[in-house]
């Protein structure tokens, strides 16, 4: 007869145990509290103990604004190249393949048409996740052809924005964006279009400098980062000490750059006032 070992008391008790799966639990950056993650999840993303917005990708975005089974994407023909062949620690195209391998997307947007509580709009959202959410030039491409159909079409258009700005890897091919969004969008408005920007946390660079700030009504999400330089920049520059708050969202409601500060769980019927508001 074979022997078996005697396990320890603490042997037994740790085998008894389940392991606890990582990632069920996470600590909020704002208050410091841990929080359920799926409780998280289910409040879009949004802490429910200081009502913290977590950043989030386009495609969660997208989930959350249009109503359900209606998202129609459009423009998924466009992928990026290399025309510059651009280098640093490891190529352009080695950057653009790792990306799209870790996020599933070809580029740094996401953009259909959709209905939001039943009206139909255009919807345009960056992905912070791929690349910061940088413009590069498929990002402007399909921006601007996002414009175009919501002109032709007679569509509202809302563009939710959240990049680091420019794509640095694609050079001047990055910064001709910021002219050709704007085009479109001057087009649009002379096409009397609604154009609603949002704006979430962060919203900076050439991106900030072009089509976001351009929505005939500006909205962003609480204590949202938005700026064209960094504060560091800015406060070495003209060698100030900067207001507290300064580049948050409260701070530019403030000083009328941007129209109103909605939260995120309101955002769906805030889009929807403001659409029938512009019909009438």
């Amino acid at each position: 007869m074979t022997q078996v070992a005697a396990r320890t008391w603490t042997e037994v008790r740790a085998a008894k145990k389940s392991p606890i799966p990582e990632g069920l639990w996470l600590r909020c950056p704002s208050c410091g509290q841990m929080i359920y993650r799926k409780q998280m999840e289910a409040n879009l993303h949004v802490c429910p103990e200081c009502q913290h917005h977590f950043r989030i990708g386009a495609a969660e975005r997208v989930k959350q604004l249009a109503d359900t089974g209606t998202f129609q994407p459009m423009f998924t023909n466009l992928a990026p190249t290399d025309p510059l062949h651009f280098k640093d620690l490891k190529s352009y195209a080695d950057r653009l393949l790792a990306e799209q391998v870790k996020t599933g997307q070809v580029d740094a947007v996401v953009s259909g048409q959709a209905f939001i509580k039943g009206r139909p709009a255009m919807v345009c959202s960056l992905d912070l996740t791929f690349m910061m959410g940088s413009m590069g030039s498929v990002v402007g491409e399909t921006i601007t052809r996002t414009i175009e159909h919501a002109t032709q079409a007679g569509l509202p258009l809302i563009i939710v924005s959240c990049s680091g700005g420019a794509r640095m890897q694609e050079s001047g091919l990055s910064l001709m964006q910021m002219a050709k969004t704007s085009a479109a969008l001057a087009r649009f408005d002379d096409a009397k279009g609604l154009f609603i920007s949002v704006l979430t946390d962060p919203t900076t660079g050439g991106v900030t400098a072009s089509f976001s700030m351009l929505g005939d009504v500006i909205i962003a999400e609480p204590k949202a980062l938005i700026g064209f330089a960094g504060p560091r920049v800015i406060q070495q520059t003209i060698r100030q000490e900067l207001p507290e708050g300064f580049q948050r969202s409260e701070f530019l409601l403030q000083s009328g750059i941007i129209d109103r500060i909605v939260k995120r769980q309101d955002l769906r019927s805030e889009l929807a006032r403001i659409i029938d508001y512009a019909g009438k």
